[in-house]
């Protein structure tokens, strides 16, 4: 997802969202922007959550343009790893960002935290040089066998990955 709102000072903004009322202030005042894609009026807020649910079209039956909603995010938050899989909070996703529940009150701003992450923010720019990467993982991993974590099927996410068939969030 590529929008210009989509920047750097906005991931820093929900990094330090418990932290201070400025970076609340930037993180719903963006959210919030309307803009226009393909003649349709949205928020970033929508462009961010129909992204979101474009990571796990298959999983959670999504069709282009839905939004996901806080059950879909918060049934694949587990399955997000940085770099490799792992239940540490160097590789796990949610943890790592110190999401220990992801309900109707943060869902939004958990789906912008990757989104923003894979547009601007270190998985961009580890991407492009090869050292992170998002890796999405199966089902329910924190109910897999050690055996079963280590032969799952993982499959990379970049922020490319967000922009390709149907309508264009």
């Amino acid at each position: 997802m590529a929008h210009p709102l989509i920047d750097r000072a906005f991931y820093e903004a929900i990094l330090r969202f418990d932290e201070s009322e400025e970076a609340q202030e930037t993180y719903y005042r963006i959210m919030d922007t309307a803009v226009e894609r393909n003649g349709k009026t949205y928020t970033v807020r929508g462009q961010i959550l129909r992204a979101y649910a474009m990571l796990f079209c298959d999983d959670i039956g999504a069709v282009a343009g839905q939004l996901a909603s806080p059950e879909d995010v918060e049934a694949t938050a587990d399955r997000l790893y940085v770099g490799e899989m792992g239940f540490d909070p160097k590789h796990w996703y949610r943890m790592q960002h110190h999401f220990p529940v992801i309900d109707e009150d943060n869902y939004d701003r958990f789906a912008a935290l990757v989104i923003a992450d894979l547009s601007a923010g270190p998985l961009h720019e580890t991407a492009a040089d090869g050292t992170g990467m998002l890796l999405v993982g199966e089902m329910n991993p924190l109910t897999m066998s050690e055996e079963e974590r280590r032969r799952q099927h993982l499959r990379t996410v970049s922020a490319g990955d967000l922009t390709g068939g149907g309508e264009k969030p």
